[in-house]
């Protein structure tokens, strides 16, 4: 049993809505580094609609603007994280990295000793 790992998914629903999920957190996180919702979608392997329909769905669960974008110009548009949308993210990273040291310190308290016992073959 040494090859037993915890493994989960995390996300936040508000209703029936998705507010947030490991996977919106990268795309977000992505639009803040690059500045770009084109360059974050294409880091995915996302379509640049599919990315912007995700946006706009947690905007939308949530009530509040997550990114701005500014159009065109000299150098191309841009997209930015709003403040409100800027805390969600480290918000929800913090929270997900406590989870997984909470799940962490539970898997090797309850299952560690099992996991560390030899195979037996019958």
């Amino acid at each position: 049993m040494g090859d037993l790992v915890p493994r989960y998914k995390l996300w936040l629903e508000s209703g029936d809505g998705l507010v947030m999920s490991d996977y919106r957190l990268r795309l977000l996180a992505l639009i803040a580094e690059t500045g770009s919702l084109a360059a974050a979608a294409a880091a995915m392997g996302l379509s640049y609609r599919r990315a912007w329909g995700k946006v706009k769905e947690l905007e939308a669960n949530l009530g509040y603007p997550l990114v701005r974008s500014e159009v065109g110009g000299a150098g191309g548009g841009h997209t930015a994280l709003t403040p409100e949308g800027a805390r969600l993210v480290e918000a929800y990273d913090r929270f997900r990295r406590r989870v997984d040291a909470a799940v962490q310190a539970a898997f090797a308290e309850e299952l560690g000793p099992l996991a560390a016992e030899p195979r037996t073959t019958a």
